[in-house]
């Protein structure tokens, strides 16, 4: 014959394990009558508000008690929300929601009049995550075919290395650094700055910031970038640069 073992309790001594999600829903139930019907609400109003049988209503309730997420009134009658309940909902109520990369990117261009985009460097591609829709900007396809000609671009050289011989190194305009040991210069100053700047390099007439974005473990996946005017964009504006520091820091984690 099987040797038969007692039921295991569960690791929180409540008596209620996985094969008893109702007790947990029940348990919720309770809380929010409480909060519906009010302090000082009996166990009996509570069993028939939830419509749970008032044996397993009282236990449920003592469980609350016992873990403060209830308390007994004065008059031990009947029940309130407990310090715990109110610690949770204070929580919920001063918890800033997440916002996203295009709400954030929304926000950020009512403050600047140049061309403003995200770019994603996940698995060493260069990609467009949010788009500029009252600016022109350079394709995503553009840049990854001529990285070194893009403040993007070089972003994504400095911060994911790769080969490139002479050959990749064609002229986009005049301006296009195409001189190897230049552009290894410029990258290097890229990681130490964390700012990448190019000047008509892509297009005649335009220049371009960019700053990395980061994940939560300070990996760089991205960057955010912005193109405008030559002589009003300039990695030596100051405010512009901070004001690209402070979207990249915002926009850390969502890519």
């Amino acid at each position: 014959m099987a040797e038969r073992h007692p039921a295991r309790p569960d690791a929180a001594g409540t008596g209620f394990g996985g094969q008893q999600p109702k007790a947990v829903q029940r348990a919720l139930a309770m809380l929010e009558a409480v909060a519906h019907l009010g302090a000082g609400v009996s166990a009996k109003q509570i069993s028939a508000y939830t419509r749970v049988p008032p044996a397993t209503a009282y236990r449920l309730l003592n469980l609350l008690v016992a873990d403060g997420f209830l308390v007994r009134t004065p008059d031990l009658t009947g029940f309130a929300l407990g310090r715990r309940t109110s610690e949770l909902a204070y929580a919920a109520a001063t918890t800033q929601p997440a916002r996203t990369v295009a709400e954030i990117l929304a926000d950020l261009r009512t403050e600047t009049r140049h061309g403003l985009y995200v770019t994603s460097f996940r698995g060493g591609t260069l990609r467009m995550v949010d788009t500029d829709p009252d600016h022109e900007i350079v394709s995503a396809a553009t840049i990854s075919r001529n990285p070194h000609a893009h403040a993007a671009g070089k972003l994504l050289l400095a911060y994911r290395p790769r080969p490139l011989d002479p050959p990749d190194l064609r002229p986009v305009t005049a301006h296009t650094v195409i001189d190897p040991i230049t552009l290894r210069s410029q990258l290097a100053h890229i990681l130490a700055t964390e700012i990448a700047f190019e000047n008509q390099e892509s297009r005649i007439g335009r220049a371009a910031l960019a700053v990395p974005v980061r994940a939560p473990g300070s990996e760089v996946v991205g960057g955010l970038c912005v193109q405008g005017t030559v002589g009003r964009v300039s990695a030596d504006h100051t405010d512009l640069v901070a004001f690209l520091r402070d979207g990249a820091a915002e926009l850390t984690g969502l890519l």
